[in-house]
């Protein structure tokens, strides 16, 4: 259960990568606060910025993205820190898993001086015995054997690889992870068993998780709340049950429609019409980023971008249809 009091403040982030055509802004001004213990959904299908902005947010992004705005964890701006500052946040009180993670192990080294150093990184003194207890516990909850630290990475399968680093990453019960896509490369028994992994540790209250995929449905029972990305921009916000049982933005209400679910009625079906808009900047929308797939859309949508704003409590939603 969320405490209400915010571990992180991300205040208007904007993410712009250089590249020769132009300034691509693959985060458009975003503003979302993350609270403490809970499990916040950042929900957006491929090339909305969910993956952008969380490493505009940790400050892990490639050379070419500018980043602009202030995020606050737990008081201080994680944007104005200098880099050996930041580096002992890192895996300590931060983690993050991100999208194709398990390419990210050293080849060269065994599982095991994987989990030694992160924690001698941070904590020099730390016995391997305490090590070892702690390595073998979270690779259990993965569903992966104690013998696994005796292997190297190529050693592993793909699924493998990516349990070992999300195991990695809560190696030192970190204040906040961030989880990119983090069981899409495992099959579908694997991947109940890591988010029934990942419920436990929601319900213990240890850790807040902020979780992206493009999958809603994986989120029907992890997560407290749902932050929905369109484009670059944060269009919806709200509790989980709520934003599923009665969305209010348009692209919410149709990625809801294009959900394909045991007990759903197929004809009822709808995928949402037509492509994302170009995230190149000058060629973004002036208005809202939806308006060419939207079916209420109206002339003030293509000229005046809706802004982030309280439609009831506790929800949020960018449309001109609420005011």
């Amino acid at each position: 259960m969320s405490s209400g009091r915010e571990i992180l403040r991300a205040d208007d982030i904007v993410a712009d990568y250089v590249v020769r055509e132009g300034l691509i802004r693959a985060a458009d001004h975003v503003t979302l606060a993350v609270l403490e213990n809970e499990v916040l959904g950042l929900v957006g299908e491929s090339g909305s910025g969910k993956t952008t902005l969380i490493q505009a947010v940790t400050r892990v992004g490639p050379y070419n993205m500018k980043v602009k705005g202030r995020v606050l964890f737990e008081g201080k701006n994680l944007l104005e820190m200098e880099e050996k500052e930041i580096r002992r946040i890192r895996g300590r009180l931060i983690a993050q898993v991100f999208q194709a993670a398990q390419n990210s192990l050293n080849p060269f080294i065994r599982v095991w001086d994987h989990f030694l150093e992160t924690f001698r990184s941070h904590y020099p003194d730390v016995s391997e015995e305490e090590v070892r207890e702690r390595a073998v516990e979270l690779l259990s909850r993965v569903g992966l054997d104690e013998q696994v630290l005796g292997m190297y990475p190529h050693q592993l399968s793909g699924g493998m690889k990516q349990r070992v680093v999300i195991a990695l990453a809560l190696l030192l019960d970190p204040r906040l992870v961030f989880l990119d896509e983090p069981v899409s490369a495992l099959d579908l028994l694997t991947q109940k068993q890591v988010l029934r992994y990942l419920l436990e540790l929601k319900r213990s209250g240890k850790t807040t998780m902020v979780y992206v995929t493009h999958d809603i449905e994986s989120l029907f029972e992890l997560a407290d709340r749902l932050a929905i990305l369109y484009a670059g921009v944060l269009v919806e916000e709200g509790g989980t049950s709520d934003v599923v049982k009665e969305p209010l933005h348009p692209y919410t209400q149709g990625l809801m429609q294009s959900l394909m679910t045991v007990d759903i009625d197929v004809s009822k079906v709808r995928s949402i019409p037509g492509s994302p808009p170009s995230l190149l900047l000058h060629l973004k929308p002036k208005g809202c980023p939806f308006v060419d797939r939207c079916p209420h859309a109206a002339s003030k949508c293509r000229d005046v971008r809706p802004e982030l704003r309280e439609a009831e409590r506790g929800r949020k939603v960018a449309c001109h249809l609420y005011g």
